[in-house]
């Protein structure tokens, strides 16, 4: 349960505004819109570490409490493995949903 929470939590890295905009309202959160479809590998591998980190952030919504981790976690090896472990799992989502680019870009 420990290692969950602190993979969770890793994953949120250091940026919390790229899940949500401040809109000209500052009470009002904009989401952004995020697709599996992207046009390279490269791109799908940020988008596996977006969802990864948008699921600590809907996990644990506190940025206080994120941020008072922070130092446990980043220096954890086996929360690191298994950060890595779950940036994988929603790759390979994202590769499913890219038909694996698109069969090698139409075999080229």
């Amino acid at each position: 349960m420990k290692i969950v929470i602190l993979l969770n939590l890793f994953l949120l890295g250091t940026s919390f505004s790229i899940f949500a905009q401040q809109t000209e309202n500052p009470n009002q959160e904009e989401k952004q819109s995020l697709s599996l479809i992207t046009e390279t590998a490269e791109e799908g591998f940020e988008v596996a570490i977006q969802l990864a980190r948008k699921g600590v952030t809907s996990t644990q919504p506190d940025k206080d409490v994120l941020f008072m981790l922070r130092d446990v976690y980043s220096k954890d090896p086996d929360a690191l493995i298994a950060s890595s472990q779950v940036i994988a799992i929603h790759f390979q989502t994202v590769a499913a949903a890219n038909n694996y680019w698109r069969q090698e870009n139409e075999d080229q």
